[in-house]
């Protein structure tokens, strides 16, 4: 299994998104995603968050709140354990990513981004700022084949 994180900063009604066009083999490619990555070793999903941050963007975050965990289930993919942060104060000036193109976006455009269905999900969450949730999500390939909010069962 596999740990990660993701930020969504936000900054006049917009959040900063990665557009993952750079990374060989990446099974992102061209989706449209927050900022964040995988665990190192014994860290704690805040300090992931605070460095994966800090290496793809050159920010700091001062201010910043888990808002959900996400499991993510494929027939390709190991299972991955997602923690989902939004941030909404911090330091320093956005650097270039390794991994793709950085962008502000306004918060009621990125439903048109180009997006893991089950992102869409928690996204949808986050902009209209609900509490902390959980999902899980399953893919066969690319595709959405069901998902879940806590125990029941949500439409995709």
């Amino acid at each position: 299994m596999r740990l990660t994180t993701i930020c969504y900063i936000e900054k006049d009604g917009c959040f900063l998104m990665l557009h993952r066009t750079k990374k060989e083999n990446d099974q992102s490619h061209d989706k449209w995603l927050g900022v964040g990555g995988k665990f190192e070793k014994d860290e704690s999903p805040d300090e992931c968050i605070v460095r994966e941050v800090k290496e793809e963007t050159g920010l700091t975050l001062t201010s910043y709140r888990l808002r959900g965990i996400m499991t993510f289930v494929s027939d390709v993919w190991e299972t991955e354990y997602m923690f989902i942060y939004t941030a909404d104060q911090f330091q320093g000036e956005i650097q270039p990513c390794s991994e793709g193109d950085l962008y502000w976006v306004k918060k009621e455009e990125v439903l048109n981004l180009h997006l893991w269905q089950g992102d869409v999900l928690f996204l949808r969450k986050l902009i209209q700022n609900e509490d902390f949730f959980t999902l899980k999500v399953e893919y066969q390939g690319e595709e959405l084949v069901r998902a879940y909010e806590g125990i029941s069962s949500v439409p995709s």
